[in-house]
């Protein structure tokens, strides 16, 4: 198994490229994202659904390249250009407003050589952008998507959970998790914040024992 681990976390997280776990679900994410010059026209979106490692990512490639980070949301109508190299997460987010300033950055940053990385949880054809020049240029861009997390990615999910949490459980028992919950990014980490809290909640360690018995409960009520 590879060194790198992806996943989206709270602020305390680690996001470094050494955290990364690749495999064959994000591959081609983590191979654009980290060679900028092979985008065209220098713009990349990147999509996945929440907790697939895009904010990671991101975080990844800012680190790098110096990029400035910001959030679609929060965007506002006379945005200036930040620099050089920007990312902009959940675009899917962007105010109505503020679309009209991401369309003239990103003129600005294709005209001066620059680089534009956009998250969001679909693909640019599926945003609501209401702006048809920005609506253009999005869907014209390059898009690569994470998939769905294979076996392995799901296992390094949640041993990746399990640190961030500071907690150490035996070695196998992400192994032991993985076949046994469903193979999304969501999943691992609802079966992981419920360890937690049972273990809390009990004073028992997060073992096997406590994870059977929570798949147990949650089979048992889904029936």
């Amino acid at each position: 198994m590879s060194a790198q681990l992806a996943f989206d976390y709270p602020a305390s997280v680690s996001l470094g490229g050494a955290d990364f776990f690749v495999s064959d679900a994000n591959r081609q994410a983590w191979t654009l994202v980290t060679a900028p010059d092979t985008w065209p026209e220098g713009k990349l979106a990147l999509s996945g659904p929440q907790g697939s490692g895009k904010t990671h990512l991101a975080r990844v490639f800012a680190a790098r390249t110096g990029a400035a980070v910001l959030q679609a949301a929060d965007l506002p109508a006379d945005l200036a250009p930040p620099g050089p190299v920007v990312v902009i997460e959940d675009m899917e987010r962007l105010p109505p407003a503020s679309q009209a300033a991401v369309f003239h950055l990103h003129n600005h940053l294709r005209a001066t050589g620059g680089h534009l990385l956009v998250t969001a949880a679909m693909a640019p054809a599926r945003w609501s952008l209401t702006l048809p020049d920005l609506a253009s240029r999005m869907q014209a861009a390059t898009h690569v998507g994470i998939a769905d997390p294979d076996d392995d990615l799901l296992a390094a999910v949640i041993i990746k959970q399990f640190a961030d949490r500071q907690i150490a459980p035996a070695p196998d028992l992400a192994a032991y998790l993985a076949p046994r919950i469903e193979r999304s990014f969501s999943a691992a980490a609802a079966i992981v914040a419920a360890l937690d809290a049972a273990a809390l909640a009990t004073g028992k360690p997060v073992n096997r024992h406590l994870a059977r018995t929570l798949l147990d409960k949650a089979h048992a009520a889904g029936r």
